[in-house]
């Protein structure tokens, strides 16, 4: 398997991004990143898969049709990645789905084989939880918008990382690659990448997966750019480094055959102490870059 796969290679028709569980060589996590021009639209199937359409540029309408009805959701959606929380749309498995934009833009697809059906449904980026996590170098900000625990959904978790330039997040090294109830979960995993540019320079910054043990052998120290991916079938994860000028965005997708829905990490023995270290310093103050809409009354 190649584990990293640069802005392009993952292409596939209308998508800019499409990894599916056929082509990671896995059995539930997908993403696609679809590229729509002003006026335009995409149709599409979902299949034995639940998905929620996030915007990362640009506003969008998703109308979602199956055997139980229509339900359509204006998605405000937002400038960039970098500029604040956006608003999403969850579909379920067995629908036919629309996105269409009448300005354009990019919008991720984010997908889990699973079992049950749940309800279409719009969610506000008010109601997006905006986490501050680490200090010193090691913060960053997490958008839950899909965490387990926020979102129902039946196997897919989905949150987005921001790394202020300079900053290393994804650290402690952490996995998730075996069934420990209570402890630690089954999650296949995959990080898309988007990075600031500084006065139209592009952006780059560096991705590492090491093996956690026998048979589970992930091996990757790739530089990363806008666009990029990089599929986690197991293995520890961290650091992602962002360099300093250019803060990094990534979106995780994550799903596994767990019964439980849950996000349970082992951090790297070697590296765990770290955490230790954080209540001495204060969070990076660049953070959080944004905070989520005030609820409307």
């Amino acid at each position: 398997m190649t584990h990293h796969l640069p802005a392009g290679k993952a292409a596939a028709g209308p998508y800019a991004v499409d990894v599916s569980p056929e082509s990671a060589g896995w059995e539930y996590s997908s993403l696609r990143v679809l590229r729509l021009e002003p006026g335009g639209s995409h149709t599409f199937d979902t299949g034995d898969s639940e998905w929620i359409v996030l915007p990362l540029a640009g506003a969008c309408t998703v109308a979602s049709d199956d055997d139980f009805g229509h339900e359509e959701f204006a998605l405000t959606g937002r400038t960039s990645v970098f500029h604040g929380v956006t608003d999403f749309a969850y579909v379920p498995r067995d629908a036919r789905v629309t996105v269409s934009s009448a300005e354009g833009g990019r919008f991720a697809l984010t997908g889990a084989r699973c079992t049950r059906r749940l309800p279409a449904r719009y969610g506000p980026a008010s109601d997006v939880p905006v986490e501050l996590r680490g200090t010193g170098n090691c913060s960053r900000q997490v958008n839950n918008f899909g965490a387990a625990g926020v979102l129902e959904c039946d196997k897919l978790i989905a949150v987005e990382v921001l790394t202020p330039g300079g900053n290393w997040s994804s650290f402690p090294p952490h996995k998730h690659d075996e069934h420990r109830p209570g402890e630690e979960s089954v999650l296949e995993e995959i990080y898309y990448f988007e990075i600031a540019a500084h006065d139209g320079t592009p952006g780059l910054g560096y991705q590492r997966v090491s093996p956690s043990g026998p048979g589970r052998d992930t091996d990757v120290l790739a530089e990363v750019r806008d666009g990029d991916v990089v599929l986690i079938p197991d293995g520890w994860h961290g650091p992602s480094m962002a360099v300093p000028g250019h803060h990094m965005y990534y979106l995780n997708v994550m799903a596994g055959p767990e019964t439980e829905r849950a996000w349970l990490i082992c951090d790297h023995p070697d590296h765990a102490w770290i955490r230790d270290t954080w209540p001495e310093q204060p969070v990076d103050p660049r953070l959080p870059l944004y905070t989520a809409p005030e609820r409307s009354a």
